[in-house]
């Protein structure tokens, strides 16, 4: 496959399940930034419905969420003109929170992360902010990639739509 994308992004994403860790690489490779995540509760998988995190290669297909406030919250990736607060949290216990930006993935392989049954981009799968009370460390996600808010941001600022991102 010609990942032609890749040519118009200097910058890359290797996230790592195991050290619940988000790199973020320059075009030679070099760390720019490390944050810390909490990737899917269930492990790694691809298959729609299983609240896992898919592996392998992706690509952000799309950024939502520029220049919104921090902690804006998404449904269904739109903002509800909603600020997350302590208030909310406790009038909607089990709303799983997507907060401040979210950066969409798109998998690469087909037959792996990207096709019928197993589609990352058809399973919804972002890297997003979280609120601040979760943790970071641990797997606790439904699939996503969570991070702090004032991180993902950084991390939206710093990355272009096309740019690689590998799960392992």
């Amino acid at each position: 496959m010609v990942l032609s994308h890749q040519k118009h992004t200097a910058r890359s994403i290797e996230i790592s399940l195991e050290h619940q860790m988000l790199t973020l690489l320059d075009a030679q490779g070099s760390v720019v930034a490390k944050y810390p995540v909490s990737t899917a509760l269930n492990g790694a998988g691809e298959n729609n419905g299983s609240g896992c995190t898919p592996v392998g290669k992706h690509y952000i297909r799309a950024k939502i969420g520029s220049k919104l406030p921090a902690n804006t919250v998404f449904r269904a990736r739109r903002p509800t003109g909603e600020i997350y607060n302590p208030e909310l949290a406790i009038n909607y216990p089990d709303r799983d929170w997507i907060l401040s930006r979210i950066l969409w993935l798109c998998g690469l392989e087909s037959g792996k992360n990207r096709g019928f049954g197993i589609d990352t981009f058809r399973r919804f799968i972002y890297i997003h902010g979280t609120p601040d009370t979760e943790p970071m460390g641990l797997a606790l996600s439904h699939g996503c990639i969570r991070m702090r808010n004032d991180d993902v941001i950084e991390l939206f600022d710093s990355i272009q739509p096309g740019a690689l991102v590998t799960i392992r």
